[in-house]
């Protein structure tokens, strides 16, 4: 598992340095078919974590999703990828965007890494063996052992006494706007705090908030690699619909709601 992680960590910080390359330029944007931006970021981290995570396990991206659930159900083992989480992000410039890789095993996320190119920050985690975050990646080395010694273990702790819950930046539902009213009820002024990608999964692992309420669409590769870290911090992500942690390699591959605490 160390080493495995250390192959996404490498994939991750390099896929990174794509997407910068192209954030710190003019660069276009074009339209999916679901009417999502795209950019030549997004091609070109596909493109580097594929070359880096491809000569071992299989490998399900965004950008190369068209893989017919035939083929991919008796995958046991494989890697899910989203090269670019937060495009609306990248586009408007905020910094808030990620590259998102977990290792799935029989339909669970078992281990994630999620960088985040402009802040530098670097969240990995993995079942039984705790999350972690390291500040200030600079991709100097990619072994576990040798990152565990300088990283901070999730969750952090908290001095903030307020609740604290995540609200999408750019995706706020009714009935997420709902689930804040009945918070308020049970703990009283609550403070919401907004951010893109899968920086709002981040920050209930970390710590930093204590829910994180998903009432509006998502797909497996935005949420794996922060579901394994968030199970590495001791917190989980809950199908709203089945009232069981969240599955992965499903046929269709939409996530139902979900709560991240």
């Amino acid at each position: 598992m160390k080493d495995l992680i250390s192959t996404a960590i490498e994939a991750a910080y390099l896929g990174g340095l794509e997407i910068l390359d192209v954030y710190e330029s003019d660069f276009a944007v074009e339209t999916k078919d679901d009417k999502s931006p795209l950019t030549l970021a997004d091609k070109r981290a596909h493109l580097k974590i594929v070359e880096l995570l491809g000569d071992g396990l299989p490998v399900l991206s965004e950008e190369g999703k068209a893989i017919e659930f035939d083929e991919r159900s008796g995958w046991d083992r494989f890697w899910m990828v989203d090269p670019l989480d937060g495009t609306k992000e990248f586009v408007k410039r905020n910094g808030e965007f990620t590259v998102n890789i977990a290792l799935i095993e029989n339909g669970k996320s078992v281990g994630g890494v999620i960088y985040v190119p402009v802040k530098k920050d670097l969240y990995f985690g993995a079942v039984g063996m705790g999350s972690y975050k390291v500040s200030d990646f600079e991709g100097s080395s990619y072994q576990w052992d040798e990152l565990i010694a300088k990283a901070e273990t999730l969750p952090a702790p908290s001095d903030s006494g307020k609740y604290r819950a995540v609200g999408s930046r750019s995706h706020m539902s009714p009935e997420t706007e709902e689930f804040f009213e009945e918070l308020k009820k049970e703990h009283g002024e609550i403070e919401v705090v907004s951010m893109g990608s899968s920086l709002k999964i981040c920050l209930v692992a970390e710590g930093s908030a204590n829910v994180y309420p998903r009432f509006a669409p998502t797909m497996e590769w935005d949420t794996a690699a922060g579901h394994a870290i968030a199970k590495g911090a001791g917190k989980n992500i809950m199908d709203h619909t089945t009232k069981e942690e969240m599955k992965y390699n499903k046929e269709n591959l939409l996530n139902n709601w979900f709560i991240v605490n």
